[in-house]
């Protein structure tokens, strides 16, 4: 049984596992990450003969923790060594086990989108659609708070109707997103849990981040993960990303990038972005969020082309599409849920 587990950032662990009468009965750890002193990796691999075949990652890092003693570990960790014999033992997945639906979707009212996150979520827990990598458009201009906001907090409401704004709440937390169509570009990944068993809510942010830094680099931008949801070059931030686990069985991962900003229209709409540049003894949110626009000189719509390009050369994909039942299954939501009073003011 074979396990195989990439540390964003790091290095390939790679778990051999045998398994008798539900126990691990050997098993063979490799990769090319650094062990010092290097004869560790033996008391290692020794030390999870005997674990359960049901153990958890958590178990199994204690496991190899014990076994290595003082060792060193560069590039990998005692949690890296579980997730990939979790995966070995087909407790978890690694991206290769799947196809993913590619869906570049067609323009949709901010209602709709906070819906459809919901909606495609709950359909890949059920089973009833693959993973799913859906790219937004916007119907018209939004502020999407996160789930656990304030809205009197954040949003400007006088601004907000100045700059035809309309006020949303999402499922996940996090902060603020300012979006005008053209400007911004969205993506959601909806994943089944078992992507991202074994891994931290911090970890799997860096996990399900992994890819888009890598088309970031396609692009010339040396971008990189900053804890716990951002994502940046040095010329500034570039993205922020949220997430929601769901207990039936699906991960919701989504980002938002700066394509261009408005940000004299950003700073009359969300307060709280006013508070964060005068900690910073700015006026000007130019020197937080740098564009992509800026660092690629590229249309938005060629940079969209490049990311999808770059996922489908990374991982199994397939053409895929929203369907009329998820459709309407979003409608139904968007009128018992996310346009009503008592979701948008859940926080007043």
């Amino acid at each position: 049984m074979h396990g195989e587990y990439k540390v964003p950032g790091g290095k390939l662990v790679v778990a051999d596992v045998e398994v008798e009468d539900d126990a691990i009965a050997a098993a063979v750890i490799a990769g090319d990450f650094f062990l010092e002193p290097a004869e560790a990796i033996l008391d290692i691999s020794r030390a999870l003969s005997g674990l359960a075949a049901t153990a958890t990652v958590a178990q199994i890092a204690a496991a190899v923790q014990r076994a290595a003693g003082d060792a060193t570990f560069i590039g990998f960790s005692p949690e890296a060594v579980g997730i990939a014999v979790r995966r070995a033992l087909g407790h978890a997945t690694s991206w290769h086990d799947h196809t993913f639906d590619v869906i570049h979707d067609v323009p949709r009212d901010p209602y709709m989108q906070m819906s459809l996150d919901e909606v495609l979520s709950e359909e890949v827990a059920a089973g009833r659609r693959g993973p799913t990598l859906r790219v937004w458009e916007w119907g018209s201009n939004a502020v999407i708070i996160g789930s656990f906001q304030s809205w009197r907090n954040e949003i400007d409401d006088e601004g907000a109707a100045k700059h035809g704004m309309t006020v949303v709440r999402r499922v996940s937390g996090g902060g603020a997103m300012f979006v005008q169509p053209g400007n911004t570009i969205t993506y959601s990944l909806h994943v089944p849990t078992s992507l991202v068993e074994g891994l931290s809510f911090e970890q799997s942010y860096a996990f399900l981040d992994d890819w888009v830094l890598g088309a970031l680099r396609d692009l010339g931008i040396e971008a990189t993960y900053v804890p716990i949801n951002d994502i940046a070059s040095p010329a500034g931030k570039i993205a922020g990303a949220a997430q929601k686990r769901y207990a039936a069985g699906a991960v919701l991962h989504h980002v938002t990038m700066a394509y261009d900003i408005d940000a004299d229209a950003m700073l009359e709409v969300l307060r709280i972005g006013r508070e964060k540049l005068s900690d910073k003894g700015t006026k000007s949110a130019n020197k937080r969020v740098d564009p992509l626009r800026s660092q690629t000189g590229m249309e938005r719509a060629d940079v969209i082309d490049s990311f999808l390009d770059h996922f489908r050369g990374r991982y199994a994909t397939r053409p895929g599409g929203v369907t009329e039942a998820e459709i309407a299954l979003a409608q139904e939501r968007v009128e018992s849920k996310f346009a009503t009073e008592e979701w948008l003011k859940l926080v007043p």
